[in-house]
Order: structure tokens, then sequence, then C-alpha cells
């Protein structure tokens, strides 16, 4: 099933009709591979809350990327870009909003 959903996002990926629901599916894909590898290098934390804060603070070449690892596998290049974007500024405040919020 997965792969049919990041076929048609990269099939409708062109077309701005169904931009909004192509973004919508290649979120959803990101994050299912974002998740995984946030509860592998930051256990203890709310995993699903940090992988919004990722995929929020991503380019939308990177949430392609990411989806795309639904089929292609994880390698150790996309455990460094989950990385990499949440080391980022502002990605780092939503992270310590949401590790703040769930302590409170």
């Amino acid at each position: 099933m997965r792969g049919f959903a990041v076929a048609s996002i990269l099939a409708l990926s062109g077309c701005e009709a169904g931009q909004a629901v192509v973004d919508e599916a290649a979120r959803s894909a990101a994050k299912s591979v974002v998740t995984p590898i946030v509860e592998t290098n930051f256990p203890g934390l709310p995993a699903s809350l940090i992988s919004d804060c990722v995929i929020d603070n991503a380019s939308a070449g990177e949430i392609f990327t990411l989806a795309k690892a639904t089929q292609l596998g994880v390698t150790p290049q996309t455990t460094q870009t989950v990385v990499d974007i949440a080391s980022r500024p502002e990605t780092l405040k939503c992270i310590s909003a949401v590790t703040l919020s769930e302590l409170g």
C-alpha cells in the first residue's frame, strides 16, 4: 500500500490541483520513517511529537526524500537527514516546547 502512496505522490507532484493531498500523503509517509529514527536516536522523548517537529521544519525536498524511504529503505543518510533537521534552531525550539509540555 505504501508503494502505491509513494508512486501516487511522485506522479501527482507536478499537478497543482492535488498538491494539498500530495503534501499530506508525503508528510504522513515521511513521519512513518522519522518516528522510528527518533525513537532510536532520542530515547525517552515523545517520538511522535518530535517527529511532528522534524516534519514541520523539513523542506519539501527533505519530506519527499524521507517519504521515498518507505519504499527504498532507511539508510544512514536517511537517519542523518532526520538528525540534521532535528538540530536546526527552529526544530530545537519545537522539541523543547513539546518535551516541556509532556512534563507539565
